[in-house]
């Protein structure tokens, strides 16, 4: 989570998490969001090796804070379904709950066609996933806000 592939993967890392990040963070307090942002993280990569050594085989080092960024972005959509976020490619708002699940769908799709490689799309998903299960368990423990 501390190594990235280069200045725009980190520039872009760094970007989603203060745009989705702070308001995360507001609502929660540091020390949750931060262990949440780690344990997103840490999960992030367990998914991408499970997939990429029981799936396809294989061990591929994974670098960068993006499934982190990912859990974060779940984490934004589900305390904000209806904030709109302005994109810039297409042009148009969109409500942040609809944002999560096109981009996830896309993440998903793009890890099982494999159209665009050297990009750890289930860590992304991983992400996502360790994150989900996070506030899911938080809410039912009436521990969330």
């Amino acid at each position: 989570m501390f190594l990235h592939g280069g200045l725009a993967h980190i520039f872009f890392n760094l970007f989603a998490l203060w745009l989705f990040g702070q308001g995360i963070e507001n609502l929660w307090g540091t020390e949750r969001f931060v262990k949440f942002y780690f344990i997103c993280g840490v999960g992030a990569g367990l998914i991408q090796l499970a997939v990429s050594l029981f799936v396809a085989g294989q061990n591929a080092p994974v670098i960068g804070a993006s499934g982190a960024i990912f859990g974060i972005l779940l984490a934004f959509g589900m305390m904000f379904p209806d904030q709109y976020i302005y994109l810039i490619i297409p042009p148009i708002p969109m409500k942040a709950k609809y944002f999560v699940i096109i981009y996830g769908a896309i993440e998903l799709f793009s890890g099982v066609t494999d159209t665009s490689p050297g990009i750890a799309h289930f860590a992304h998903l991983g992400g996502m996933l360790f994150g989900y299960i996070m506030i899911k368990y938080w809410r039912y423990k009436g521990e969330l806000y």
